[in-house]
């Protein structure tokens, strides 16, 4: 493969819209995605679904099939099935595929890698029979499989969007458990966003269908924990003070997504903690643009505004690619992105309804001691407040004490978690307290 002008690391909406843009003015682009198919999580299995497979899941998935029809560009060479495991300055990507890893250099790269969901990490939820939210939909996205007769518990979007998609496809869901608390209600309630009332409308289109099928609703529900002693039989958890308990053997936990820094953390890329989504974003410009001048970022991988404001982010960052390389110059840039700065703005307010409406709970980030912080290698809430009290000041330093985010997933699972219970324990900011060190080759 030619060396392109671009590269574009993932293919979901900011990913897909990058490439887009770069290709419609004469850059050649490289997009590479770990999925067989373009689309990332959000338009996951769009291309090999039916029509009326792609309906049931409702109309925002549909949408997709806007971007992937423009993505068959003669400028745009796509390379499917292959992991990223290595970015090197000044712009070399190594990836691996069917075995065989190759290289490649450009210009740019652009790193739109997406979110990860939020570990919800509660006593058992490392038990056969517990998912992700995020996992079912999967599930039923690649495959049609439906997680029939599950618990639903957390909170966010993501939770009642899948409850309504899978009681369309014909599932049943046993309850739905919201950890949402009319403080979370009363906060979000100023930055009510009148301007976004059609995507409000979406939402109560999914608490109507779940209402409407009958399925047994709990709100501000706190101190959940997983029965079961090998597997999962169900969940406890309070409601008001009261102690509810309902049996299940599949419980599908959520608690929002954050951005996946993997890759731009590998890069050495500066990292700033976010308060309100309680996750590390990368630091970056309006048009991408990072502390490493060839690395550019666009959508939930610099942090989590939806897929609309990551398509419009990937138009930005491709936009400053293109200026930065010599393809357009800045006076036409700014033409073209009077548009998309248009839609995040006008978007940005229901960003911060969402965010302060569905901000995890405290028991989410700081679990009881005897809860499984890091899944790799077992590692309790406990255990990192015991090596914090022996002086251990941070989570590189965890490593040698407790073994924590030294697993096969890289601390994909347990960087924020960990990072949250050493600031509590230290009182000390999360920027103080930092983030695992990660070193290529990664995941």
């Amino acid at each position: 493969m030619a060396d392109p002008d671009i590269i574009v690391i993932g293919s979901g909406p900011a990913g897909m819209s990058a490439a887009i843009t770069a290709a419609r003015h004469g850059a050649t682009v490289c997009m590479i995605d770990e999925q067989p198919d373009a689309g990332g999580q959000i338009y996951r299995g769009l291309t090999r679904c039916t029509d009326a497979q792609a309906s049931r899941l409702g109309k925002e998935y549909v949408y997709g099939k806007t971007l992937l029809s423009q993505i068959n560009h003669r400028n745009i060479s796509r390379v499917y099935s292959a992991t990223v495991w290595s970015i090197e300055a000044p712009g070399t990507v190594t990836y691996s595929r069917h075995g065989h890893a190759s290289q490649i250099s450009a210009g740019c790269v652009i790193i739109a890698t997406g979110a990860l969901e939020r570990s919800y990490p509660v006593p058992g939820w490392t038990k056969p029979g517990v998912m992700t939210v995020g996992a079912a939909q999967i599930l039923l996205k690649t495959s049609s499989f439906i997680c029939n007769d599950a618990i639903l518990a957390g909170t966010g979007p993501l939770l009642y969007a899948v409850a309504s998609q899978i009681l369309t496809a014909g599932g049943n869901i046993t309850a739905l458990v919201d950890t949402v608390s009319p403080t979370h209600y009363r906060n979000a309630a100023r930055y009510f966003p009148y301007t976004s009332i059609a995507t409000l409308t979406t939402g109560l289109k999914y608490l109507r269908t779940i209402k409407q099928a009958g399925i047994p609703h709990y709100k501000n529900a706190g101190h959940l924990s997983i029965t079961g002693n090998e597997y999962a039989d169900g969940l406890n958890f309070t409601v008001n003070g009261v102690e509810h308990h309902i049996p299940a053997e599949k419980i599908l936990l959520h608690q929002g997504v954050v951005p996946n820094v993997q890759l731009s953390r590998a890069i050495g890329i500066d990292h700033q903690w976010h308060p309100l989504q309680r996750c590390f974003h990368p630091v970056i410009d309006q048009w991408g643009a990072s502390s490493i001048a060839t690395i550019r970022l666009a959508g939930d991988g610099c942090g989590i505004g939806g897929a609309l404001i990551a398509e419009h982010q990937g138009t930005l960052t491709a936009l400053g690619a293109l200026s930065e390389i010599g393809f357009i110059d800045n006076k036409k840039r700014n033409t073209i992105a009077a548009k998309p700065l248009r839609s995040i703005n006008g978007m940005s307010k229901l960003r911060r309804f969402l965010d302060t409406l569905y901000s995890p709970p405290s028991h989410c980030f700081l679990p009881v001691d005897d809860t499984i912080v890091c899944r790799c290698e077992e590692v309790t809430a406990g255990e990192i407040r015991a090596v914090a009290a022996l002086g251990c000041a941070g989570p590189n330093q965890a490593k040698a004490f407790c073994r924590s985010g030294m697993g096969p997933c890289q601390g994909r699972y347990c960087g924020n978690l960990v990072t949250e219970i050493m600031a509590d324990r230290h009182q000390l900011t999360h920027d103080e307290i930092g983030y695992y060190r990660l070193r290529s080759p990664i995941k």
